[in-house]
C-alpha cells in the first residue's frame, strides 16, 4: 500500500526531536516520535539537521558551563549554519501503521490485540521499559475521552480519523504534545474510527470519579 499524501499542521518540537537525536527519550517516546517523523517531511527535516550539527558542535565545543541561554544558542547556531536541508526519502508504509510502528507491533492494524477501556474506547498497551507508557487508542465517532489533565508529558499521535479538543483539531499524521497546562476532552470526530498511538510518563489527571477508580487497571 503507497503512502497518502496528508496535510500535517501539528509537529513535534525542537526540543523533543533534538532529545530523539540525541537518545535522550524513554522507549515510549521515541516509538511515538520516529512514528511522526516517518509520516511528516517537515519533522523529518529538521532532525536530520540536529543529528547532521549535533557530532559537529559537540567536537568544536570546549568544556565549559552551561549557560541560562545555552539552548537558545544552539539553535540560532543551527539555523545560522546549515541551509535548509531536504528532507530525507519517507520509510516505506505498507498498510495503516508507518513502518517503524508496523515493525515495532509486528504487524498492521490486524495484529493489535484490543482491550476495552471504556467509553466504547479500545486500548492496546505496547510494550516498553518502564519510565513511559505507549498504547494504540481506538476511539468510534463522536465518542469523548474523558475530561483529563496531565501531570507530565503525553504525545498523541493520529493515524487515521481526526480527534478535536479545547487546543485544536489533529487529523492523521498530526502529533499532540501535551504537558501540565493541557486541560482537554477529545473527542473523536465523525467518519474514521480515530486509530491514535499515544505515549505518557505520567499517570493522567482525570476529573470524574469512575476514570480515577479505573485508572490503576487501565494503567493510564
Amino acid at each position: 500500500m503507497k503512502a497518502t499524501t496528508m496535510t500535517i499542521r501539528h509537529h513535534l518540537t525542537n526540543r523533543l526531536l533534538m532529545a530523539y537525536a540525541a537518545g535522550n527519550l524513554p522507549e515510549a517516546f521515541n516509538l511515538v516520535v520516529a512514528t511522526h517523523v516517518s509520516l511528516c517531511d517537515e519533522c523529518r527535516a529538521r532532525l536530520a539537521s540536529f543529528e547532521a550539527v549535533g557530532g559537529a558542535v559537540l567536537e568544536e565545543s570546549e568544556s565549559a558551563p552551561l549557560s541560562a541561554d545555552s539552548f537558545a544558542a544552539t539553535l540560532a547556531r543551527i539555523g545560522a549554519a546549515l541551509p535548509e536541508p531536504p528532507p530525507p526519502p519517507r520509510p516505506a508504509q505498507r498498510g495503516l501503521f508507518p513502518a517503524p510502528l508496523a515493525d515495532y507491533v509486528g504487524g498492521d492494524l490486524d495484529a493489535v490485540k484490543w482491550r476495552r477501556a471504556g467509553s466504547g474506547v479500545d486500548q492496546a498497551i505496547l510494550p516498553t521499559e518502564k519510565s513511559a507508557t505507549v498504547r494504540l487508542l481506538r476511539i468510534p465517532p463522536g465518542v469523548a475521552v474523558p475530561d483529563h489533565g496531565h501531570r507530565g508529558l503525553e504525545l498523541t499521535q493520529v493515524l487515521q480519523g481526526a480527534f478535536r479538543d479545547e487546543v485544536a483539531r489533529f487529523g492523521p499524521g498530526d502529533i499532540e504534545v501535551a504537558d501540565e497546562s493541557v486541560q482537554h476532552t477529545p473527542v473523536a470526530e465523525e467518519g474514521d474510527i480515530c486509530i491514535c498511538l499515544a505515549a505518557t510518563d505520567a499517570p493522567l489527571r482525570f476529573r470524574a470519579l469512575m476514570p480515577r477508580l479505573a485508572q490503576p487497571f487501565l494503567r493510564i
